[in-house]
């Protein structure tokens, strides 16, 4: 009986080295992983004839309604500048995008340039789609 033991014990297999370095993969890919910012809210961009391809790192929505949106969340005009601070405080050196709607109020538009201008953003541009 005692034989018929040791045999099932050393035919087990310990899993547990395997499953830490699956857990550690997972992790570094985590990590590493480049995550898309959307600026959260549906925006149909004007046409421009020299519209260029970029990678900001601080997206700004502004909807057919001219509500402002920044990271899924609507923001009160109030605290754009505020907003836009602690974002250029996380990326000194990006550039913002301010995706305008076709039926934005430009005043909105100039609000949020104005904002990031006053808070140091040096390179803000509009997002357009080539037509």
């Amino acid at each position: 009986m005692s034989r018929n033991r040791k045999k099932a014990d050393e035919q087990q297999i310990d899993l547990t080295p395997m499953l830490d370095v699956v857990f550690i993969m997972l992790i570094f890919f985590i990590v590493t992983a480049t995550f898309i910012k959307l600026p959260g809210a549906d925006v149909l961009r004007p046409g421009a004839l020299n519209a260029t391809e970029s990678k900001p790192a601080m997206l700004i929505a502004i909807d057919n309604d001219s509500q402002i949106w920044i990271n899924r969340e609507l923001v009160d005009p109030r605290f754009l500048r505020t907003r836009i601070a602690v974002m250029y405080s996380e990326n000194p050196n990006g550039e913002m995008v301010i995706q305008a709607d076709e039926e934005a109020r430009i005043l909105q538009i100039a609000q949020v340039a104005d904002a990031a201008k006053d808070v140091g953003v040096e390179r803000i541009t509009i997002a357009a789609e080539e037509r």
